[in-house]
């Protein structure tokens, strides 16, 4: 049995992006995310993304060895929702700032969440 008191998967970050560039590119998108995951010292495994057409935005992720960092995108909302999640030595703030840098967003919003501890967040438990 794992003692949770000690145990400290990682943190995930669930980020709100209002504005930007790039919403409706998946190869930008997804060169934004490859460089976010170097910048935490993540090691990419693969990945996937999904263009919908028509402005109407990607879906995309990449399988870290160390979790994984994923964008959603609502181009007609000026919308990006990302969601990263790094253990180890992998630095997830990093690979925010990193994503806010290269998406330039007006505005941010961002949640961080030790995983792993029983009081991480306030939803009740399932």
């Amino acid at each position: 049995m794992i003692d949770s008191e000690k145990f400290a998967p990682g943190a995930h970050l669930l980020i709100d992006h209002f504005g930007g560039r790039f919403l409706d590119e998946p190869a930008r998108l997804e060169a934004a995310l490859r460089a976010a995951a170097k910048a935490a010292g993540a090691t990419i495994l693969s990945g996937a993304f999904h263009h919908f057409g028509g402005g109407n935005g990607v879906t995309g992720v990449l399988l870290l060895a160390e979790s994984h960092i994923s964008i959603h995108t609502w181009p007609e909302r000026d919308y990006a929702a990302i969601d990263i999640f790094m253990c180890g030595d992998a630095d997830a703030e990093r690979a925010a700032e990193m994503l806010a840098s290269i998406l330039s967003p007006q505005r941010i919003e961002m949640g961080r969440f030790q995983r792993g501890h029983s009081n991480h967040c306030s939803q009740p438990s399932m």
